[in-house]
């Protein structure tokens, strides 16, 4: 499916906030797509048995919407609204009604009670050789779907954790991809306190967990804390580490959210 790697660019690209996003991780899945024919992707994690791009491509997206019929079906029945969520991701994604099919297809596979979880997870991370930033991104993508589908109610909740401790994602981890897709959805926009729908104390432990600090932490080790996640995301250090000049407009989106909770916190606490 040569389609595969533009439907996996936008899944990636829905991360930089909607349609637009959406739009520059199709480019992103046409390079991905140049290349599946060229031979198997290299470099550290990605992949002890060699799989190739289109490989890798397929078994995302494919596994992407059985996981999301999987987590709609988690309290025995899927309700319109969940199905309007996958459909939203669907037409972020721009798919072609041929697209649509396979998607929906898997997402009724997903909803199977012989659906079996472990296996489809274990093969997209033996698939994927463990990579951290896809499995990251698969795990934000099922979240945000569960977010418009139910708000991760508690059953989705459990469900969605479980996923991510097999993906490898620690409890921070989680607790951070839900924190900034919150803010996202919320309208979070950094400092002051009139951020449309959500009120000031949310927004400030809110922003703690961007940090992945908590109030009972200290002002230096707060500091630290600012530094390190600029560290991890800073867009020239994720170039040099193999990041497409294309995605760097989430990275640079990612960077602007943790520069505007530290200010948020800093102003708070007088720092």
């Amino acid at each position: 499916m040569q389609w595969i790697g533009k439907a996996l660019g936008g899944l990636l690209g829905l991360m930089t906030g909607g349609p637009i996003g959406a739009a520059i991780g199709v480019v992103i899945g046409h390079q991905f797509d140049a290349g599946s024919g060229a031979g198997r992707l290299g470099g550290p994690g990605m992949g002890g048995a060699g799989a190739s791009a289109a490989q890798i491509g397929e078994r995302f997206f494919r596994t992407t919407f059985q996981v999301m019929g999987h987590v709609a079906k988690a309290d025995g029945r899927v309700s319109e609204q969940e199905i309007q969520a996958a459909r939203a991701v669907m037409s972020q994604l721009r798919l072609t009604p041929e697209q649509v099919h396979v998607a929906i297809a898997c997402f009724t596979e997903g909803k199977a009670p012989q659906f079996a979880l472990p296996a489809a997870l274990a093969a997209l991370y033996s698939a994927c050789g463990g990579r951290p930033d896809l499995m990251h991104a698969f795990v934000e993508i099922q979240m945000r779907a569960a977010l418009a589908g139910n708000d991760l109610q508690p059953t989705a909740r459990r469900l969605l954790q479980d996923i991510a401790r097999r993906l490898g994602l620690s409890g921070i981890e989680f607790a951070h991809v839900e924190a900034v897709l919150r803010m996202r959805r919320n309208g979070y926009a950094g400092g002051g306190s009139s951020a449309a729908g959500i009120d000031g104390e949310a927004r400030l432990a809110q922003a703690y967990k961007v940090l992945e600090c908590t109030p009972q932490n200290t002002n230096e080790e707060l500091s630290l804390a600012y530094r390190r996640q600029l560290s991890r995301h800073h867009p020239d250090k994720l170039k040099a580490n193999g990041l497409p000049d294309s995605m760097l407009e989430h990275a640079k989106e990612r960077t602007q959210q943790i520069i505007q909770a530290w200010e948020l916190v800093r102003e708070r606490r007088g720092i």
